[in-house]
């Protein structure tokens, strides 16, 4: 019973693998969603979902502490959703993502 409990409790760092994440969001015109989660250890995703009838232009930057920020821009279809993502050096501690977007 010792030795299961030992095991145990040497895996719990293992499943401790999400990280925060905040989105300031900055939305003109659109109705866009987002839908942000971790993928692995350096790598960010955000899913960006358009219930509007019109395209949308975003541009999410990707800040994760010292590094450089990563900026994608997409297009978004009406009634559609886009990954985005951004793969990073150093493991991912706390990511903050920037979100604008508007019509196209």
């Amino acid at each position: 019973m010792k030795r299961i409990c030992c095991v145990l409790l040497a895996m719990l760092p293992l499943s401790a693998f999400a990280y925060p994440i905040d989105v300031e969001k900055d939305i003109k015109g659109v109705q866009v969603d987002y839908n942000s989660h971790d993928v692995a250890y350096d790598i960010g995703n955000i899913t960006l979902n358009n219930f509007g009838d019109v395209p949308a232009k975003c541009s999410v930057v990707f800040r994760n502490g010292p590094e450089a920020p990563r900026t994608r821009r997409v297009q978004v279809a009406p009634k559609s959703s886009t990954e985005v993502t951004a793969k990073f050096t150093r493991d991912i501690v706390k990511l903050r993502i920037s979100l604008s977007c508007e019509p196209l």
